[in-house]
């Protein structure tokens, strides 16, 4: 006796749900995403061979261009904190307000004098007004005066109360004079910090350009 053969009938899926989360993760992500603030300047960084990455956190970033020292930190409550220490020592007294612009600028320049114009200025003011200001103080004839010092010893506290260890990575232009590099290593090593990273970019091996 043959068989009944049962007809075949094709397979459907529902896809309104899919479609639900796909919808509601591309707005979570629209709405958290946090840019990077824009750089107050353009570096173009020496090349090398070398392939280690950048630390991501824990990190303080020095940037130089010309003779000109810039500064960045990671994590906003501790750049905040950071304010509050240079202020004190430098009587400068900030608002609120002026915390929390400080907290998203990324890379600054700005020496303690100018810091409160930088920060109540307006947004579309302050791009401009932060790539004129002439670089973060160093002066390493006294290093009580020294911004930049000051800067890192307190950064360095911070980071270490909360028992992190603190990365260097300095970043030059190619046209960076060889004497503001030797005057930011100097205030590194008064602070006994002999080692830290110097970022390039990443250019092919010498094995490799010759085959």
């Amino acid at each position: 006796m043959p068989k009944v053969k049962i007809p075949r009938k094709s397979t459907t899926i529902d896809m309104t749900a899919m479609c639900d989360v796909a919808f509601l993760l591309l707005t979570f992500f629209m709405l958290t995403t946090k840019f990077r603030p824009p750089e107050p300047m353009t570096v173009d960084t020496p090349s090398s061979i070398v392939s280690m990455p950048k630390p991501d956190k824990n990190m303080i970033l020095l940037t130089m261009k010309d003779n000109r020292v810039f500064l960045d930190v990671d994590q906003q409550q501790v750049r905040v904190q950071a304010l509050e220490m240079m202020g004190e020592k430098y009587g400068v007294k900030f608002t609120k307000q002026e915390e929390v612009v400080f907290s998203n600028l990324g890379t600054f320049g700005a020496p303690m004098a100018n810091m409160k114009q930088l920060l109540s200025a307006g947004a579309g003011d302050r791009d401009a007004l932060s790539a004129q200001m002439p670089g973060v103080p160093r002066d390493t004839a006294n290093f009580d005066k020294c911004e930049l010092f000051d800067w890192i010893l307190f950064i360095r506290q911070i980071k270490q109360s909360n028992e992190n260890d603190v990365k260097i990575a300095i970043r030059g232009d190619v046209k960076t004079p060889y004497s503001t590099v030797k005057n930011v290593i100097d205030i590194l090593q008064k602070q006994n910090l002999n080692q830290f990273s110097f970022v390039t970019d990443l250019e092919a091996k010498p094995s490799t350009l010759n085959k």
